[in-house]
């Protein structure tokens, strides 16, 4: 079975990492198992007089971007297809990722300091789809190393160690399970010193939640190194601080039915509004 990328192309500059991140992914699986489809949208069409016109000039300029993207990823030897499509940007990559094993998409974020957090598309895009998707931010990333995911219990937390499991297995790498627990917040209590066995009751029991999430994963992926964090804080300030030095970090989402299919939860969405580095929200 071939498994498929797609690559969502922007006129943005972090295209040109999205598309070399999905050939790293591919060249590193087993030869002829995966390939990679770049997909472009075109977005904006009203119908409006010599619309008609101005729209095939744009996916004829489109057209060239994306075979130009292509070539590398031909030489590397991988199948790839091209695809450029007009309506909503984010529904049409919604769309895309129904027949997907993986969704890539890029986000030009830089860091702090270098501007606001990004903005609700991603997001959507991140929320809607049907199969995990990767985000890719605008930074320079040679010489990182592990892979990061956030473990808190729930079901869609499990999917997420399964699947940053297998990515560091692949890669030889690392894998940095974290569990983060927030003592209880209220207006009053800002400032308050909490009793500490307390403080010593939720450190032992977050532990023990993450202990039954990793219980398994010996049996299955014998050769992996497993380094296990398990501290007080906020769950997307920790996680985003351990991957600023990690190949990749993974989370889960909660979203479920049809309203929440296109929400995030709160500790995903701050981890994406922030990108420290390639991170993958896993459904």
């Amino acid at each position: 079975m071939v498994d498929t990328i797609v690559v969502a192309v922007t006129g943005a500059p972090v295209s040109e990492r999205t598309v070399r991140w999905a050939v790293r992914r591919a060249e590193a699986a087993p030869p002829g198992s995966q390939r990679i489809e770049l997909v472009s949208v075109i977005g904006g069409a009203l119908g409006a007089v010599g619309e008609t016109a101005v729209l095939e000039q744009a996916v004829a300029a489109t057209d060239t971007v994306l075979e130009r993207l292509a070539g590398p990823v031909r030489d590397a030897g991988i199948e790839v297809v091209t695809r450029v499509e007009t309506g909503n940007p984010v529904a049409r990559l919604i769309d895309a990722s129904a027949d997907a094993a993986l969704l890539v998409i890029g986000s030009d974020y830089r860091g702090p300091g270098a501007g606001p957090a990004r903005g609700a598309h991603g997001i959507r895009i991140v929320a809607g789809a049907s199969c995990p998707v990767v985000v890719v931010p605008d930074l320079e990333l040679v010489g990182r190393r592990g892979v990061v995911v956030g473990i808190d219990g729930s079901p869609v937390s499990e999917h997420a160690l399964r699947f940053a499991a297998r990515e560091a297995d692949r890669l030889g790498e690392t894998l940095t399970a974290v569990s983060v627990w927030t003592p209880l917040e209220a207006p009053r209590n800002g400032l308050a010193v909490y009793p500490e066995m307390y403080l010593t009751n939720m450190q032992a029991s977050t532990e023990e939640m993450q202990a039954l999430a990793l219980a398994g994963l010996a049996v299955d992926f014998p050769d992996l190194d497993v380094e296990r964090v398990v501290e007080r804080g906020y769950p997307s300030r920790v996680i985003a601080s351990r991957a600023m030095t990690a190949r990749l970090a993974v989370v889960g989402t909660h979203g479920r039915g049809a309203l929440a299919r296109f929400l995030l939860g709160s500790i995903s969405q701050e981890v994406l509004a922030r990108l420290t580095s390639v991170t993958a929200v896993v459904r």
